[in-house]
């Protein structure tokens, strides 16, 4: 039996990856539904690095449900599963598509940013009735809409970590505003006058920054003076550079040895366990770290540590977040970092993902919370899994499984994720991963 109420839809927030891939199974399930983006487009998030190439080839980055609707409405030719997508090419040849498909064309809200979920009547302390109250969904534009439940694929992009070693913004921080950028510029193409002869401090010791320092490289060679300072809170950079020619994902491999040779020849400074406590501006306009008695001076700062969940829109609803990781409490022990990487983590559904909160499940990179052990093979099946529950159809729901590309590299200690998202790392961890990026 089915637990949503019949003339009220899903609401999905984000369309994005594991929004879509929800919407898609949605769809594929008679359940109604309406996705909210806060962008002008699909995956907004994503479109900001277009440019960036993903680890993990096309195989790894189409859900089932959503390839299903793409191959009924006709005219899509599926990407060769062996080859490496760009951000571009994931919305480009996959998600535009799949919104344009007779189920979902309909059915995306755009430009609808969501301001707060609650229970009509209820806020977080009252009880009686509660469960047979619909949400209330209330956007950024004052305009409200109920649902019967939400599905939050809201990703983490929005919300960057800080390069503040302490969790918290370092004094002067929020003053530096543009010129600290976020995490993956392009630097090579739109953002290039900005780094080109100039010289860039990339703060972060996860595959984004590794990603950003290479590509500052490839720009040093094409621009003199171009200076390159990696700052990382850590002390052993061993995971960032990761498993080389024994990654199972030879691309990422590839990434971690060339950024390793990059700092043995000099190309790239290594400025290692340095915990920035401030961010002056020095006399001739520049940014200058301060760690102690120690000092990083750049033009300009790349903040790649990270990202984290924003809770605040589900305030009034009732959650059970896990105190460290942010995720929900069954969820927490399977994706510790500390103890798994990303291609160990094991299946997980909607019986890990269910809050006290009933009908509210977040997905994707959001469901982990502070981990960086996200990978999109793992929110396609949360979706489905999810999905499946709000169906009644408790057998698929619990049927989860998952077949990831073991890595041996994501688990790290560093301190802090973009995708994020995909199998592409926006985090201060080396993980593969949604971090943050993806809804």
């Amino acid at each position: 039996m089915s637990i949503t109420t019949p003339d009220l839809p899903v609401v999905v927030i984000g369309a994005g990856p594991i929004g879509l891939a929800a919407a898609a199974h949605l769809a594929e399930r008679g359940l109604d539904f309406v996705v909210l983006e806060s962008g002008p487009a699909v995956a907004a998030a994503i479109d900001e690095w277009r440019h960036v190439k993903l680890f993990s080839p096309w195989r790894y980055d189409i859900d089932s449900a959503a390839r299903r609707l793409l191959e009924q409405a006709g005219g899509w030719t599926e990407p060769d599963p062996d080859t490496l997508p760009t951000g571009g090419d994931l919305i480009d040849l996959y998600l535009a598509p799949l919104t344009k498909t007779p189920q979902l064309s309909d059915k995306i809200r755009y430009s609808s940013a969501v301001q707060a979920v609650t229970r009509v009547g209820f806020d977080r302390i009252r009880t009686a009735g509660r469960e047979d109250a619909p949400f209330l969904v209330r956007l950024a534009d004052g305009s409200e809409l109920l649902a019967s439940a939400v599905i939050d694929a809201a990703g983490t992009w929005r919300r960057p970590n800080v390069l503040g070693g302490s969790g918290i913004p370092a004094h002067g921080e929020d003053a530096a505003g543009a010129q600290i950028a976020r995490a993956l510029p392009d630097v090579l193409g739109r953002d290039r006058d900005r780094f080109a002869g100039r010289r860039t401090a990339v703060v972060g010791a996860g595959h984004s920054a590794a990603t950003t320092l290479l590509d500052l490289g490839d720009l040093a060679e094409q621009v003199p003076g171009t200076e390159i300072v990696w700052v990382v809170r850590g002390a052993d950079q061993a995971r960032t550079y990761g498993g080389g020619d024994a990654d199972e994902l030879p691309a990422r491999g590839a990434l971690g040895s060339r950024l390793q040779n990059l700092v043995r020849t000099g190309q790239v400074e290594l400025v290692s366990s340095f915990r920035i406590e401030s961010v002056d501006r020095t006399g001739d306009g520049r940014l200058e770290l301060v760690a102690g008695e120690r000092r990083v001076v750049a033009d300009t700062v790349v903040n790649s540590t990270g990202f984290r969940p924003d809770h605040a829109i589900v305030g009034e609803l009732r959650l059970d977040l896990d105190p460290i990781m942010g995720s929900t409490r069954a969820l927490a022990p399977l994706i510790d970092p500390n103890q798994h990487s990303c291609g160990t983590v094991p299946p997980h559904g909607v019986e890990e993902l269910t809050h006290p909160e009933p009908g509210y499940y977040a997905v994707g990179a959001k469901s982990y919370g502070r981990a960086p052990t996200f990978l999109l093979a793992t929110g396609f099946e949360q979706a489905r899994s999810v999905v499946a529950a709000l169906a009644g159809d408790w057998e698929a729901a619990r049927d989860v499984q998952l077949d990831l590309p073991e890595t041996g590299v994501c688990s790290s200690g560093l301190a802090t994720g973009i995708t994020g998202g995909l199998l592409t790392v926006l985090d201060d961890k080396p993980a593969t991963a949604q971090s943050g990026c993806c809804n």
